[in-house]
């Protein structure tokens, strides 16, 4: 091996723990995706060249990451959005290659800079009703798990919180008799979302009849520790079902904790409420996230189409002449 080449794996230990963590300062979350995404790519490299110990700089070329791309699309596979992903964190790797050892750098190295995001289809947003949320609600028993699965997913609805971001809460952070709740989304952004009455009551039963300790979850599994989301997305499956038989529509669809999000998005929009308010309200990085569901908002569509109307046309019927029916009796 080249001695004036660094070798990949000092080079990378240097960009998770200087780069990432320190510099940047990134939250765990964030730095287990990118960690995930150098655990695969190492596994393919040990599996396409057997015979090395160790790996340079030299082995990342244009080339290898895109077989390794079509790996993760063909082989594992991994959706478009999953490859971007990926491709994201190895280009992110490459710049503070590029910054940090660029007189170093193999030739070909930055070159992986150029390897496209691929397109793919925008799908529309799956989200629920208001009467498919309050049958999903209802499904839920007077059990201490049917308790914890209604005020969670209520939880959802009311604020529009991504899962992880419910389920991170602890007791000492909603004891406080308010009637809003302190949400920390991505970027470690901080947000204050108001609560329902029905959603305070919840709240204050849920915690007056269990005890925790201050840093206890707020809902925890059966065992006091944190619901993972597996865990909540298992208990949504299982309400959905029970819900089937009065709410047909819930049936073959694709439900996840997710869904509510996009139902309380759906619900403030139609209600009129500007986008830059709900792009506040969910949290989003910018409003331009906030689209999506204007895409997605078929009752908004049939308004702004009432408002257009249609063009006036005389219908104009075909009436053959007296030549025209004396040629075709002939025939």
């Amino acid at each position: 091996m080249n001695r004036k080449t660094p070798d990949l794996t000092q080079c990378l230990q240097r960009f998770f723990r200087e780069h990432l963590s320190t510099q940047r300062n990134l939250s765990s979350a964030t730095i287990a995706a990118y960690a995930d995404t150098f655990r695969l790519l190492f596994r393919y490299l040990r599996k396409t060249h057997p015979s090395r110990a160790s790996f340079s700089l030299e082995v990342l070329k244009p080339e290898t990451i895109l077989r390794f791309l079509d790996h993760l699309e063909h082989k594992r596979g991994n959706c478009t959005r999953t490859r971007n992903a990926r491709l994201a964190a190895i280009r992110s790797f490459i710049h503070y290659l590029n910054d940090w050892l660029s007189p170093e750098l193999p030739a070909a190295l930055p070159r992986i800079l150029g390897i496209p995001f691929k397109r793919h289809v925008q799908q529309l947003v799956g989200f629920l009703s208001r009467q498919e949320i309050e049958a999903i609600l209802a499904a839920t028993d007077d059990t201490w798990t049917g308790q914890r699965d209604h005020l969670l997913f209520l939880l959802l609805y009311n604020t529009g919180a991504r899962i992880s971001e419910i389920l991170a809460l602890k007791v000492s952070e909603v004891t406080i008799p308010d009637r809003h709740i302190e949400l920390l989304g991505k970027g470690r952004k901080q947000r204050r979302v108001p609560l329902w009455p029905q959603t305070q009551r919840r709240l204050r039963r849920w915690l007056k009849d269990n005890h925790w300790p201050p840093q206890a979850p707020l809902l925890p599994n059966r065992f006091g520790q944190r619901l993972t989301r597996a865990g909540a997305a298992y208990q949504l499956q299982q309400l959905v079902k029970r819900a089937c038989t009065q709410m047909p529509t819930l049936k073959k669809r694709r439900i996840s904790p997710h869904s509510f999000r996009h139902a309380t998005a759906m619900a403030l929009l139609e209600a009129q409420v500007p986008t830059e308010v709900i792009a506040l309200y969910l949290g989003h990085e910018s409003p331009q996230t906030t689209h999506i569901y204007v895409e997605a908002s078929l009752a908004m569509k049939k308004q702004a189409m009432a408002k257009l109307e249609a063009p006036r046309a005389k219908r104009c019927r075909f009436r053959p002449t007296e030549a025209d029916l004396r040629f075709l009796d002939n025939l």
